[in-house]
């Protein structure tokens, strides 16, 4: 079977046939949708995999069967197109370009525009989403004389030999929401350049990535299933920059940042290239940019992002209610939606930009009336960046531009209520609202109230905006009644009753009348048919009214498209003001989310410090608390935090208790605070103190990446030794069971390696839950290491977990008592229980380890007799029965008598 049109002789082609194959020798990695009538055809493998992918009945063009062929109806296409975008397919559209009605020749056609995963305006796309295209470029570094390496300084440099050479690069990424016309770009340098611009890119979720062509696939963005290939002319300065320059309407990238920055702006310009061509369009409605500075926000990798289930959960299928967004997420507006989103993943870092957000969004938390008056204000808003974007890439009908004026007609009182508020951030924001008055009333001038779907039928322009139209209009639904009045007027003119005005296909309208009555016929009717019982005629008013008649439906929609075009251009022409509005109104829903939820959850503000420091009182985590609530599962149990990075301390936090008992919440709700702090939100605390963080880091589990030869404990290294590598004193350092994935004594050297370096290298506030609580020796030798541990109670039946945190060392993991309350078999448990006395009389007691500033002799495992002074401690005397104590008492004694033999 053949695959592709190629395959078959160009003589022997139909014309239809060679009009597709020069479409898909145009497109060979597109499915080739291709216009035939009311359907879209596709053929060869394209109809292969789309009846695969869509299931699809698959038949054939031929006899043969030798042309496979499979199609979708033009009306109900767009849910295809999504299904195939989402699965990474690239689409081309070829329409038909002219009305087959008006050609005796096979049809014109044309591939107007070509869809991809990161070029798609998906109206199933969430509100909440940006659907971002990235590229990604880069190039070697600077050498130290100033200039590029010449060997590597060329376009797709294999990384592999970079690295090997030790050459380091400077990577360029640009990320372009063409749904939204949100344009942004970033630049990093040095050793770790690669892998950072890589991670901003997953982090963005980016649902296609632009490269080179000649270029590797960086280690990473191999995850993202849409991969395309871009010429490697295009990535150059002396193309890519004019064209970020063009579409800007500026003459120097300085007002933007990228003065300095090359690699970000061929990135841009290789967006904008492929956005161009692909669509066919200018992209109007793009026309800012933004150059982010890694200064500005408080940094988080992917993996943090990932292990405190910021935007997403953390495992596939799990309820989106775990994550932060959700949590926070009661914005009204779509743009709001998706400002709350990016503000999650790019906190900020400036005091003097959080506290004015603290300002405003305290007033607004007390004054119910005004914030509740301003959240009203926002219903029936829609999402005026999608709305003009699709207008801008020409994909707009005529219900998306009602849809448009309509939101448009909200600005109003979204500036009267924004106004009601004093803190200066609302009045900044009232005067960057842009109500857009003019724009809104051609718009409701202009168009109906309920348009139809698009311009084809007719039927989208409102009476009186164009007087031909009118008449047409009125030609159009008052034809009958206009031929019975000139039926009436040529009776009464010739005296003939019987006279009659008819219409038929083939010769029109015409005047009957029959032979006994020609006599009467006037002079300037022209004869136009002969009968045998009758004459036709016709008059110049009959032709007039006929020509008129006839092409009023086609002249109506003509004159439709041209009053909506100019509509199209007016709205284009405002499209800057649009967007500046559109992001004023975010800002405006986002303190507004925020003010709602500390009133109605108890949030408090936030005081910042010079001091490196995070001190909370009643803490509380936002997602279980909340769950909680809906659940109807109880209280969340609030702790005190208290770290600083300072001389007088703790910098280090060593937590240990049981799974199960709270350790990884505790550890999570600090970075939540630090977090919720710096996106300018009151935070679930009683109060909060806190010296702003520059990054977050995350060591909270892992899993294994066979694929890639990582295994768990691989990849906990790894990010490890990340942590270790680039945290600051100004870091928050988050260590949640470190050294699982490896042997016991291993994983505890390495441990305790961490923590000392920590405290003595890198002194960032951190939390280090661990189940090795011989640890806890530390906070005795280290003077800004304090312990921490889970409160737990012992009863008869069992442990209880209390879920505070209290000052302290645990004396025990309780892992066995945690594996009955999972259900284990009563003989497992028991078993368990005896080999670990076992193990516990074979301790080793003599491994000794250095610690700073002078050596000192160390035993890592507790003695036995300090083991039993502990569990003693533990117990609870008075809920002990009599027989549980002498229980008890014997097999203390039997420890004692054990460890002596």
């Amino acid at each position: 079977m053949p695959v592709s049109g190629d395959s078959a002789k160009a003589t022997e082609l139909t014309p239809f046939m060679r009009q597709w194959t020069g479409a898909k020798r145009e497109n060979p990695d597109a499915l080739l949708f291709f216009r035939m009538g009311d359907f879209y055809e596709l053929f060869y493998d394209d109809a292969v995999v789309a009846s695969r992918e869509l299931q699809l009945t698959l038949t054939a063009r031929d006899r043969e069967r030798q042309v496979p062929m499979c199609g979708v109806p033009y009306h109900s296409v767009e849910g295809y197109l999504t299904r195939l975008l989402r699965r990474g397919f690239r689409i081309a559209i070829c329409e038909q370009m002219e009305d087959p009605k008006l050609t005796k020749k096979i049809v014109r056609r044309e591939v107007i525009k070509v869809l991809s995963p990161g070029t798609a305006l998906d109206a199933a796309l969430g509100q909440e989403q940006n659907n971002f295209l990235a590229a990604f470029w880069e190039r070697p570094a600077a050498s130290p004389s100033g200039g590029k390496n010449k060997d590597t300084a060329r376009v797709g440099y294999p990384s592999q030999l970079v690295s090997q050479a030790g050459i380091q690069v400077v990577c360029g990424i640009a990320l372009l929401d063409v749904s939204t016309g949100d344009f942004r770009t970033a630049e990093f340098a040095g050793p770790a350049a690669r892998a950072q611009a890589v991670d901003a890119i997953l982090m963005a979720g980016a649902s296609e990535v632009l490269l080179p062509a000649s270029a590797e696939v960086p280690a990473g963005l191999d995850r993202l299933a849409a991969r395309t290939r871009v010429e490697d002319w295009v990535w150059t300065h002396d193309f890519a920059a004019p064209l970020v320059e063009r579409q800007l309407k500026v003459r120097s990238l300085e007002g933007f940042g990228l003065v300095g920055h090359d690699a970000a702006a061929i990135a841009a310009g290789a967006v904008l290239h492929y956005v161009r061509t692909t669509q066919k369009n200018e992209a109007l409605h793009v026309d800012s940019l933004r150059f982010q500075e890694h200064s500005t926000a408080l940094e988080l990798d992917q993996v943090t992002v990932r292990n405190l289930e910021l935007v997403e959960p953390l495992f596939q299928g799990q309820d989106a209610r775990a994550t932060l967004f959700h949590t926070l997420d009661a914005c009204c507006t779509p743009m709001g939606k998706r400002l709350l989103r990016g503000t999650i993943l790019r906190p900020l870092v400036d005091a003097g930009a959080i506290e004015p957000r603290y300002e405003a969004v305290g007033e607004a938390a007390g004054d119910l009336l005004r914030r509740e008056e301003l959240r009203r204000a926002f219903d029936g808003l829609m999402d005026l960046e999608r709305l003009l974007a699709r207008l801008s890439l020409d994909s707009a009908g005529p219900r998306d531009v009602r849809a448009l004026g309509a939101s448009l007609a909200k600005l109003p009182g979204v500036r009267a209520a924004i106004g009601m508020m004093q803190a200066p951030l609302w009045m900044t924001i009232a005067a960057r609202l842009d109500a857009l008055e003019e724009v809104t009333t051609r718009i409701a001038a202009t168009l109906v109230a309920e348009p139809p779907l698009t311009m084809a039928d007719g039927g989208a322009i409102a009476a009186g905006v164009d007087a031909e139209l009118d008449d047409l209009r009125s030609v159009s639904t008052t034809g009958r009644q206009s031929i019975a009045a000139i039926e009436e007027r040529e009776r009464q003119r010739t005296g003939i009753g019987s006279l009659k005005v008819r219409y038929n296909s083939v010769f029109g309208y015409y005047i009957e009348i029959t032979k006994a009555n020609l006599s009467l016929a006037p002079t300037d009717y022209e004869r136009k048919q002969t009968l045998v019982n009758a004459e036709r005629f016709t008059t110049p008013e009959l032709k007039e009214y006929e020509t008129k008649i006839l092409t009023a439906h086609d002249r109506s929609i003509e004159i439709e498209k041209r009053i909506f075009a100019e509509l199209r251009r007016l709205v284009l022409d405002a499209a800057g003001r649009i967007r500046r509005t559109s992001a004023a109104v975010a800002e405006a829903d986002l303190l507004a989310c925020f003010a709602h939820l500390a009133a109605g959850r108890r949030y408090a503000r936030p005081r910042l410090s010079e001091e490196p420091v995070l001190e909370a009182v009643a803490a509380r985590h936002p997602m279980i608390e909340q769950w909680m609530e809906e659940t109807r599962e109880g209280r969340f149990i609030a702790n005190d935090l208290f770290l600083s990075a300072g001389e007088d301390g703790p910098s280090l936090l060593l937590i240990t208790g049981p799974n199960m008992g709270g350790k990884s919440t505790y550890l999570r709700t600090a970075a939540m605070l630090v977090l919720m702090a710096q996106m300018g939100s009151f935070v679930p605390a009683d109060s909060l103190r806190l010296g702003l963080a520059d990054r977050i880091y995350t060591r909270i589990g892992a899993s294994d990446n066979v694929a890639r030869g990582r295994s768990t404990f691989m990849v906990e290294m790894t990010e490890t030794a990340t942590i270790l590598n680039t945290a600051t004193r100004r870091s928050l350092v988050l260590l949640d069971e470190m050294g699982r994935g490896t042997a016991t004594f291993d994983g505890l050297s390495l441990a305790w390696a961490t923590v000392e370096y920590l405290h003595a290298e890198t002194g960032s506030r951190t939390l280090f839950a661990t189940h090795y609580h011989e640890l806890t020796m530390l906070a005795d030798k280290l003077p800004r290491v304090r312990n921490l541990r889970v409160g737990v109670k012992e009863a008869a039946s069992g442990i209880v977990f209390l879920h505070t945190i209290e000052p302290g060392a645990a004396s025990k993991s309780y892992g066995i008592e945690v594996a009955k309350l999972a259900g284990l078999p009563t003989a497992v448990i028991e078993r368990a229980r005896r080999i670990l006395k076992q193990h516990e009389k074979q301790e080793r007691q003599s491994v000794q380890v250095e610690t700073e500033p002078e050596p000192m002799q160390l035993t890592i495992f507790t003695p036995l007799s300090q083991r039993i002074v502990d569990r003693i401690e533990s117990v609870d005397v008075n809920a002990l029965t009599p027989l549980q104590a002498l229980n008890l008492l014997e097999e203390l004694q039997q420890e004692l008598k054990d460890s002596r033999e």
